[in-house]
């Protein structure tokens, strides 16, 4: 449970980054036995370039502490959002932590918001969110994959998470978040191919005072079409930003702001295409960014 609060000393069962250098660290759970490939329990060793560690000698130490092994040494620390990402297995393809300050930012979250995130994938980003909105708030985590999203489940509970994040296989393209959401987000985030088909679930999904909306996409047509489809509802584009101040391409990020219902109402009445004021307005601002 090392994730969920801040810890002095090692106990069995914590997950632990073993630090060699800035490009060589690695992630693992104290355990001092483990099965072998017969099924059987054996002592825990982790293997490095550095040598062999008994995983039983953790047990006790202080994160920060530097560690012998066989042929070296290396420093054991608490992980956080951040070292994570750099050493967790990946089960998909991840947001690295540049773009997760830029999302988490942009979301407006604060401690004891409700943010819906879609898909959930190696579980980079949600560790980010769980950070930002705990201990009270929640994170709804959704994954269309049923495998994955067992994993991620088991990951988040051995981490201290289970609190905060909630995790559910569903493929939210086709049958939204579901009706326990309806009505409670403050913001939501996306991370999927066909973005563009979960705007009006989005819309349904945030509370009554509006919320923040984000989206990342690998493809300029991704991201093209989820403002198209914004656009579709009667949407303002008020900015579409290509900046190119890194040395590499990572993906578009798009966000949204949804308004509170009263101003929604306002905008509506005076859009000229709808001079009944009944067209119900969806979501106005959408910024575009390209990493």
């Amino acid at each position: 449970m090392s994730f969920s609060r801040d810890k002095t000393e090692i106990d069995e069962g914590d997950t632990v980054i073993l630090y060699l250098s800035a490009s060589n660290m690695h992630a693992f759970r104290v355990q001092p036995t483990i099965k072998n490939k017969h099924g059987e329990l054996v002592e825990n060793v982790f293997q490095t370039t550095y040598g062999a560690l008994k995983v039983a000698s953790l047990v006790g130490v202080k994160f920060g502490s530097k560690v012998q092994m066989s042929r070296g040494w290396a420093f054991v620390l608490q992980p956080n959002p951040e070292l994570w990402t750099l050493t967790l297995p990946h089960r998909t393809q991840i947001i690295y932590t540049a773009d997760i300050s830029l999302i988490v930012f942009h979301l407006e979250l604060r401690p004891g918001s409700f943010v819906v995130e879609s898909g959930t994938g190696s579980g980079s980003l949600t560790h980010a969110l769980a950070r930002r909105v705990g201990p009270h708030g929640t994170v709804r985590t959704f994954d269309f994959h049923d495998q994955r999203a067992q994993i991620a489940t088991e990951e988040f509970a051995q981490h201290g998470l289970s609190n905060v994040v909630q995790v559910a296989c569903r493929d939210v393209s086709c049958d939204g978040f579901g009706e326990d959401v309806q009505g409670r987000a403050d913001a939501v985030f996306l991370d999927l191919p066909h973005p563009w088909l979960v705007v009006h679930h989005t819309v349904a999904a945030f509370k009554s005072d509006g919320g923040r909306f984000a989206s990342f996409s690998p493809c300029i047509e991704q991201r093209s079409q989820t403002v198209a489809s914004d656009s579709s509802d009667k949407l303002e584009l008020v900015c579409t930003n290509y900046q190119n101040t890194m040395p590499g391409h990572t993906g578009y990020l798009t966000f949204a702001t949804l308004p509170p219902v009263w101003a929604r109402n306002i905008s509506s009445s005076a859009c000229p295409s709808d001079p009944d004021g009944d067209d119900g307005g969806s979501a106005p601002v959408i910024e575009t960014a390209g990493l």
